[in-house]
């Protein structure tokens, strides 16, 4: 009886190791597809209007993400989701105005396909990073109920670290085939020598789609992002 017992524990714990070999086997290959395809992007212009999940920083950021959005094509990007830190509403109120001027370009009336949202930041200025612990975990649980919320077929970011939590969880997406969001990131201009701590994390661990920089030099030292020139 003792030794039947044991042999059954060894069997199920045998049959318990392939399962998870199996599993982890699954999430690696799907995890090698995503990056291949984030690296190799499908130009075909999907049906239908999209949806943009734009992310705002507070000050330069921001400017600059609006400037690069000034020319944009409403009828496009006809689902426009701002998102800004929780303790930010100066950008959002830029954001508006922004959005008002796009109005005015068109000359038609698209009410109601441009929100304006914000979400926890991961780490304010000055917090020290053991408390940050716990309130990158809450943008985390943020981030997700957004993502969950929105579903947008395009995120555009371009620093701030409120774009972290929104990045990551849109990649892990990806892998579990949920929604498939792509991620363009645009380095700033202030950026001339290294990826900011957003850029290079996002670089590094390939969770942005097209990863765009405004300087030579960053191309040459990050070889997989795109030189554009400078936007501003």
């Amino acid at each position: 009886m003792g030794r039947d017992s044991c042999y059954s524990s060894d069997m199920g714990f045998l049959n318990f190791a392939i399962l998870l070999m199996g599993l982890s086997t699954l999430i690696v290959i799907r995890l090698l597809y995503v990056i291949h395809r984030s690296n190799h992007p499908q130009y075909r212009r999907p049906p239908g209007p999209l949806s943009a999940m734009i992310v705002l920083g507070s000050g330069g950021h921001t400017a600059e993400m609006l400037n690069l959005l000034a020319p944009l094509r409403i009828d496009r990007f006809k689902y426009r989701y701002y998102i800004a830190a929780a303790t930010d509403n100066m950008s959002l109120e830029k954001a508006k105005v922004l959005e008002n001027s796009l109005l005015v370009k068109v000359e038609v009336e698209v009410g109601g396909t441009s929100h304006f949202l914000q979400i926890y930041r991961s780490r304010e200025v000055g917090q020290s990073y053991i408390t940050s612990v716990g309130t990158t975990l809450i943008a985390l649980t943020h981030a997700l109920w957004l993502m969950m919320k929105i579903r947008p077929q395009v995120i555009l970011c371009n620093g701030p670290g409120t774009c972290l939590p929104l990045c990551v969880i849109a990649f892990l997406f990806k892998v579990f085939g949920i929604r498939w969001s792509s991620v363009f990131y645009v380095e700033s201009i202030a950026r001339v020598r290294r990826l900011s701590l957003s850029g290079l994390l996002l670089y590094k661990l390939r969770m942005a789609d097209q990863l765009f920089v405004q300087w030579p030099q960053l191309k040459s030292k990050y070889p997989r992002t795109n030189y554009v020139g400078r936007l501003m």
